[in-house]
């Protein structure tokens, strides 16, 4: 079982961070339609992860609940992917990451719906639907932004060189995510690798954006080596609970 507790906290820490950086768009968006639809996709992620969380404090038993797995680790202690940590920079770069993730969560989702374990199954129902979602919504915005301008083509050009290189890990399977592949309680990660290039060749395409070749992949995330970027996120998403401890969602 701590193989599953483990594998569940890559789940939860990549949901939380990804929408913790989302969310920072709020009252930022370009537009009024994406102050609304950008804090509820955060809220989806967010939503994802409390399930993760409580969950996986269940397997460990210790009384850890989600509050304090989301809140009370150290930054070596979380263990998301290097993507979803990723500065939000411009549009360009938060629609593609979001793209990036969403493309590889759906199909995700879907084959963890075979999953022996009753409650994956359940939160993989619900998530599916949203991750439909955002990888229509983030889909649309590469199109628009690959197809559009001048200026918005080289931004999405340079979201894509910037990003691409971090890709890779979302398919690599740390010891205890391949254990619950094999005991088939969670999806094995490197299967999904084509349905996600389909899904990206087909949107780049449309965006007339190539895929890039890499020759060195980030990784990293998952041991929790993280970037600099990541202290100043946590400093900021775990305020609040430190300050006024025993704070509840």
């Amino acid at each position: 079982m701590s193989a599953l507790f483990n594998a569940l906290l890559e789940l939860g820490d990549d949901h939380l961070i990804l929408g913790h950086r989302i969310s920072e768009w709020c009252g930022h968006a370009p537009m009024l339609e994406e102050d609304l639809a950008m804090p509820n996709m955060a809220l989806d992620l967010i939503g994802a992860s409390r399930s993760l969380y409580t969950y996986a404090g269940e397997i460990e038993g210790n009384g850890r609940d989600e509050d304090q797995l989301a809140y009370l680790r150290l930054d070596r202690e979380y263990k998301n992917c290097l993507l979803v940590e990723r500065p939000n920079e411009d549009f360009a770069h938060t629609m593609l990451r979001q793209l990036y993730f969403a493309a590889f969560m759906e199909p995700y989702w879907q084959a963890a719906l075979a999953s022996k374990d009753r409650t994956v199954q359940g939160i993989a129902g619900k998530s599916i639907k949203e991750m439909a979602y955002h990888i229509r919504h983030a889909g649309e915005w590469v199109v628009r932004l690959g197809d559009g301008t001048k200026e918005s083509a080289n931004r999405m050009k340079d979201a894509v060189d910037w990003l691409h290189p971090y890709v890779d890990e979302l398919f690599a399977m740390s010891e205890d995510a391949q254990t619950c592949a094999d005991e088939g309680l969670l999806p094995d990660r490197a299967a999904l690798r084509d349905q996600w290039e389909q899904t990206i060749s087909n949107i780049f395409d449309q965006a007339l954006l190539e895929i890039p070749s890499v020759q060195f992949a980030q990784t990293g995330g998952r041991t929790g080596h993280h970037g600099e970027e990541f202290g100043h996120l946590l400093s900021q998403l775990q305020y609040v609970q430190r300050t006024h401890p025993g704070m509840v969602w």
